[in-house]
């Protein structure tokens, strides 16, 4: 049976596609608070006729559809439920012809309906795999969630040891890239304190809003590889609570990133000597006859840097993207693929298909038109089924 019998059976239903992609996006799942679009889309699989359906301890959703095979091999695929926007955020989805407007209904709800999109094409085509196949739907992957989803299911999931490749659909990105590398970063908060005091009577002692300056300042001048990239952001900073008065606490916020763990790793030492040594300047600089500067850091995220070597599933995913006319481009984002990337699991993250824009901002969009769909949906069906030995 050809392929195109599933592409044909995905074009068929495109419209409950786009449907459930509207119901999906009007559940809110703000950071932590993804259980209501949790529930629904455990709901969606069970209808979808997968067995083993649950959610776990911290509120992933999975499922299994049986292969043919001992069950000894799982291809995953997964896309997450959580989005950036906070509760209270209208999620309410705004429809020009194919064009659909709403807070996350690029990122990610629509790679959750893409994957009952796909469920329904192999039911309807009658496919059968070799391998099972493992639907994972995560909570916490955006910002301070760090992945936390993917991360529980790695460390507790009965399936964890039998994951022989992960597809994560994630976007919008074009249809012809493949993430392969996973982008490492490490964020912190950091706290400076001081004895504080007026600004005139007591001009001359240590200010922690110095020493947070110095800290932004240092850190901006380090000399950082273009390749692998690397960086260093110092992004939020807080403190004082009178234009008159010495700071008594100022904070900071640090993202650090980089395609390398051995870069990132020494990058956070870097970032940790300049801190340290903001706080000793600024001690030796001014008096401590009232106290003197401490500082307190803490690590709010570290996502791990990882990459999946040239093998059977980059092939896979190149030779998909070539046949539908386009040239396969590899690159390294922040997914959920990291963590099966940092422990040698392959792993890669693809488009979810079709065109979108202005993610992470109220105005985010997706076009839903079936001639600039299919195509880039059709990449990760056809990955998964080559991954899982799909009898076609």
């Amino acid at each position: 049976m050809p392929f195109r019998t599933v592409t044909n059976a995905l074009a068929q239903t495109h419209d409950r596609f786009v449907g459930e992609l509207i119901a999906l996006t009007e559940i809110p799942a703000p950071p932590f608070k993804e259980e209501r679009r949790g529930q629904a889309y455990r709901s969606m699989l069970e209808a979808a006729g997968l067995s083993d359906v649950k959610a776990d301890a911290i509120g992933n959703i999975t499922g299994i559809r049986r292969g043919d095979g001992s069950g000894e091999r799982v291809i995953a695929i997964s896309a997450h439920l959580d989005t950036v926007f906070p509760e209270g955020t209208d999620v309410t989805v705004r429809r020009e012809g194919y064009r659909l407007a709403a807070p996350g209904v690029g990122d990610n709800t629509r790679g959750l309906a893409t994957i009952l999109a796909y469920l329904r094409a192999l039911d309807a085509a009658g496919i059968t795999t070799r391998d099972d196949i493992l639907v994972l739907a995560s909570v916490g992957e955006e910002g301070e969630g760090d992945l936390r989803g993917m991360r529980h299911f790695f460390a507790e999931s009965a399936y964890r040891n039998r994951i022989a490749a992960l597809i994560c659909l994630d976007g919008p990105t074009p249809s012809n890239t493949v993430v392969s590398g996973g982008t490492g970063s490490k964020r912190y908060h950091v706290t400076f304190r001081g004895p504080g005091g007026h600004s005139f009577a007591d001009h001359g002692i240590v200010n922690p809003m110095i020493a947070a300056a110095r800290s932004v300042v240092e850190l901006g001048r380090l000399s950082l590889p273009d390749d692998p990239k690397t960086t260093c952001s110092s992004t939020v900073i807080k403190g004082g609570n009178s234009v008159n008065a010495i700071p008594a606490q100022v904070s900071l916020m640090v993202d650090l990133r980089s395609n390398s763990a051995p870069e990132l790793a020494d990058l956070e030492t870097r970032f940790r000597d300049i801190v340290l040594q903001s706080c000793h300047v600024e001690n030796d600089s001014r008096s401590i006859e009232k106290g003197a500067i401490a500082v307190e850091i803490v690590v709010i995220g570290d996502r791990p840097a990882g990459v999946t070597a040239h093998g059977e599933l980059t092939e896979c995913a190149a030779a998909v993207i070539e046949a539908i006319g386009l040239s396969p481009v590899f690159g390294s984002f922040s997914t959920d693929a990291n963590v099966a990337m940092s422990l040698g699991i392959p792993a890669v993250t693809l488009s979810w298909g079709g065109e979108g824009g202005d993610a992470h901002s109220l105005t985010e969009w997706t076009d839903v038109d079936p001639d600039k769909s299919l195509p880039g949906m059709s990449v990760g069906l056809a990955v998964l089924l080559a991954c899982a030995g799909a009898n076609i």
